[in-house]
């Protein structure tokens, strides 16, 4: 078994028509066919059912898949830890980013590391937290954030930082007459949300605290971002729910923020790590990890009393 063969399966899987796979690997369909066939007689199994008008995955040929990429990255990464040690870095860390953590400690996080031991190479990942969790297990990745702790066997995640949950609104809307917003006047309006399949933690930790209310809420869009989701809360399209330092972050215009009434709800980003993990290196970046504040720009203020009146600015 070649590259090439893989090459040519995951082009067909992907395309699930051998004209188009072929096209887009710059060669002749006659020849893919065949690469293909010798990748069934080497695994001994049927990858593809193909008939005149359709082409798909047997069984088999799915399986195939789910490890075959990840052959591709696994090479990319040896690619780059050539590439480092020739700019002359001496180790290298592979970070996964997942729930659209927070990207106001990203930049204060990285400093610290290059400050500290310039000769580690830092690589970032934004995957789902599925391909987060699967790519710890199989060594992609050294250590990753998220915001859920459900990850299985093997794999550790340690709480971190948390985050003030705070409504989202654009300027002038009726809610803006509360300091402080109950979470029933907030379901009566329309809510652009984080799509649970792309920030799964997130939309996990969030349906916990929406499930306090007996009212079901009215979803106008599930977004891929904060960023989609503050944009369409500016337009005045919706009303969003995210921790306070996405909020407090964002550059879109006329976008308010109000702390939710009562004892407001936290949301939790945790560090994922291997369970048997032994690094030095990774257990350093821990240690700096541990050591972030939010910059000054973009902290939240301190939590109200119920009984304050003080108005809430970011």
């Amino acid at each position: 078994m070649e590259l090439r063969h893989l090459r040519c399966f995951l082009a067909v899987a992907e395309e699930l028509h051998f004209a188009r796979a072929a096209e887009k690997l710059h060669i002749e369909q006659s020849p893919l066919s065949r690469t293909i066939k010798e990748l069934e007689e080497e695994l001994g199994e049927q990858l593809f059912v193909r008939t005149s008008r359709s082409t798909r995955l047997t069984r088999a040929g799915q399986l195939f898949l789910e490890h075959v990429p990840r052959i591709f990255t696994a090479l990319q990464q040896a690619r780059d830890s050539v590439k480092a040690a020739a700019n002359g870095f001496h180790a290298q860390l592979r970070i996964a980013l997942s729930d659209g953590i927070t990207p106001s400690r990203l930049p204060s996080l990285l400093a610290l590391c290059r400050e500290e031991e310039p000769e580690v190479e830092i690589r970032l990942f934004e995957v789902l937290l599925s391909q987060q969790i699967k790519g710890l297990n199989d060594d992609l990745y050294d250590v990753g954030f998220a915001q859920s702790d459900e990850v299985g066997d093997g794999i550790v995640a340690e709480p971190i930082w948390n985050d003030p949950l705070w409504v989202a609104m654009p300027a002038r809307h009726p809610l803006l007459k509360h300091k402080r917003i109950p979470l029933e006047e907030v379901l009566r309006y329309p809510l652009a949300l984080c799509d649970p399949q792309v920030c799964e933690g997130h939309a996990q930790q969030l349906e916990r605290v929406l499930r306090r209310i007996d009212m079901e809420p009215l979803i106008a869009e599930r977004v891929a971002s904060f960023d989609l989701m503050l944009a369409l809360v500016s337009a005045g399209f919706a009303l969003g729910l995210a921790g306070a330092p996405h909020i407090a972050s964002s550059r879109e215009p006329g976008v308010v923020a109000r702390p939710l009434a009562g004892r407001s709800p936290m949301l939790t980003t945790y560090l994922l790590r291997r369970e048997a993990e032994t690094s030095a290196t990774i257990f350093r970046f821990i240690e700096r990890v541990q050591t972030i504040e939010l910059p000054e720009g973009v902290r939240p203020a301190p939590p109200l009393r119920p009984d304050t009146e003080e108005e809430v600015e970011l």
